[in-house]
């Protein structure tokens, strides 16, 4: 049989981790001639909720479905094309990751000490109290200019804070300095290139800045934020840049040997992915939560409209570092799911597009999905969710059309915040995630924004990022970006596509719109009244 693989430059390949909220999956992507995914495999994780708003995760779970998805995916590899592709053709692992999810595990048996808590677990609320009590005018804002966060539970430090005082094991870890405390990319790089024998404690500054421990100037932890948030700094992470050879993976398993390339958390890996590069590009990511995040170059803007501060990327150790601003809308597709789960109203997302199309308006219905609060930029952690305007004329079809304009809504609240912060007006709207391919969502979403809405045709932008971020450390040459990373990285130039949503509607009827939405959201918290 004749060796096809001498046949041209077939090119290095890319292993991508990425370990997200419900997912875990190995992706694999080709350098040449164009860089693109070639296969894939994925393991659904299960969440554990031992009380109402806790979510927990077993890390032990996380890694093994890592592991199955590395085996799969390079068994997919070695059939794609029999004697083309293999193993040892892949140059690099990049890992992206569910961001503030917190694991605490000792660092002699390399056994977790809890089960991971989610970053939108809720069981924090009353150490957020307690952490208040102890600042001036009990202002949640008291930490933002160093660490660019709110004192919120959404942040790993509080849930680090309520793991050492309600948990006896960790607490007496803390103590006796036996246990190492990190985000999902921390616990499995540490277990990926040995664990108890030499594993190698990081974690990269876009996930650092989701701590509330990291100052965002210095990009190492802060002695005043920890002595704020009571955690020893000796059971942290290293924080390195984003794209680094930071060693090899020597864990027995299908990657072994491979070096580990690159870091991110998964918001600002799609961001990369998006071709975000310049000041003010701006993604949302269109999930059971959603996440919009703009970049904003080597400034660090500070909000007081609800917003974050956070590192975008740092591809380097002496490449310069690049903020972000960020607003997550915390109930996205789980709206809808709690309308087919709930309420018995919708079988699936694939559903709500056709049903919500069978309407032209919601009749004015306005639902405000507050089940977990609110995150930006109201940051009401006590939000309750409402559905008012109901009348006698309302139908399921009504109820639903108001939850996809609800997720638009939210985005709209922030993408308002940010345009005040920036001081100028968006232009367009990037966007990604499996919610984005609702065409009916995404023109609500250009209506109600009055921006055109770009979605991308790449499949998954969240890989795609850190899938870039690493072969950038290997001086793969991958594509061409001269001067938006500080340097030429190739001569491969990707160029993404899109399917583009413009506005339909008048600037006077969205306005309409956007302030009866506003009444229903102080409704959630007050005694207001929607009005016509």
């Amino acid at each position: 049989m004749e060796d096809t693989s001498k046949m041209y430059d077939k090119g290095k390949l890319i292993a991508v981790i990425d370990e997200g909220t419900k997912i875990a999956r190995v992706v694999i992507f080709k350098s040449k001639p164009h860089f693109e995914e070639l296969c894939s495999h994925e393991i659904e994780i299960e969440q554990i909720h031992p009380q109402n708003r806790w979510v927990e995760q077993d890390p032990l779970t996380i890694l093994d479905a890592v592991d199955k998805c590395s085996a799969e995916a390079i068994r997919k590899l070695d059939n794609f094309i029999p004697s083309i592709y293999s193993k040892s053709d892949i140059a690099a692992v990049g890992i992206t990751n569910q961001r503030e999810t917190v694991v605490i595990w000792d660092k002699q048996t390399g056994k977790p000490l809890h089960n991971a808590i989610v970053w939108n677990d809720a069981r924090t609320e009353e150490t957020v109290e307690k952490v208040l009590d102890k600042i001036p005018n009990r202002d949640k804002n008291h930490c933002k200019l160093v660490s660019g966060l709110p004192i919120s539970p959404y942040f790993s430090a509080l849930k680090i804070m309520w793991l050492k005082e309600n948990v006896p094991a960790i607490n007496e870890a803390f103590k006796n300095k036996t246990c190492l405390v990190g985000t999902i990319d921390s616990w499995l790089v540490w277990n990926l290139t040995g664990g108890p024998n030499g594993g190698l404690h990081i974690t990269d500054v876009t996930n650092a800045s989701r701590t509330l421990l990291m100052n965002l100037e210095t990009l190492q932890w802060d002695a005043e934020l920890l002595k704020t948030f009571s955690i020893d700094v000796d059971a942290l992470p290293e924080i390195h840049s984003s794209s680094e050879v930071f060693g090899k993976i020597s864990n027995g398993s299908t990657l072994d040997s491979i070096p580990i390339c690159g870091i991110m958390g998964n918001q600002q890996s799609s961001l990369i992915g998006q071709m975000c590069y310049e000041k003010g590009q701006t993604k949302v990511t269109y999930r059971n939560a959603c996440f919009l995040m703009c970049n904003t170059g080597e400034e660090r803007v500070f909000s007081k409209e609800g917003l974050v501060t956070t590192v975008a990327y740092k591809m380097g150790k002496n490449q310069p570092t690049i903020y972000a601003l960020e607003g997550s809308v915390a109930v996205g597709g789980t709206a809808l799911q709690w309308l087919g789960n709930k309420l018995g109203l919708l079988k699936s997302h694939e559903n709500s597009e056709l049903l919500a199309s069978s309407v032209f308006s919601t009749g004015d219905v306005y639902f405000v999905p507050a089940i977990n609060g609110l995150y930006a930029p109201s940051w009401k952690s006590d939000a309750k969710g409402i559905i008012c305007g109901l009348t006698a004329f309302t139908t399921r079809n009504h109820i639903i059309r108001a939850a996809l304009e609800s997720i638009c809504f939210q985005t709209h609240d922030i993408l308002k915040a940010l345009e005040s912060c920036l001081g100028m007006k968006l232009r367009k709207l990037n966007v990604d995630g499996p919610m984005s391919k609702n065409n009916l969502l995404m023109q609500l979403q250009a209506d109600l924004s009055g921006l055109p809405v770009l979605r991308t045709k790449v499949h998954d932008t969240t890989a795609l990022g850190v899938a870039l971020v690493a072969a950038h450390s290997t001086d793969m040459e991958v594509f061409c970006l001269q001067n938006d990373f500080g340097d030429s990285l190739g001569t491969n130039k990707i160029v993404p596509t899109y399917d583009i949503f413009h506005s339909l509607t008048s600037a006077e009827d969205r306005d309409k719109r956007y302030k009866k939405w506003k009444m229903a959201v102080d409704r959630s918290s007050h005694s207001y009244e929607i009005q016509s």
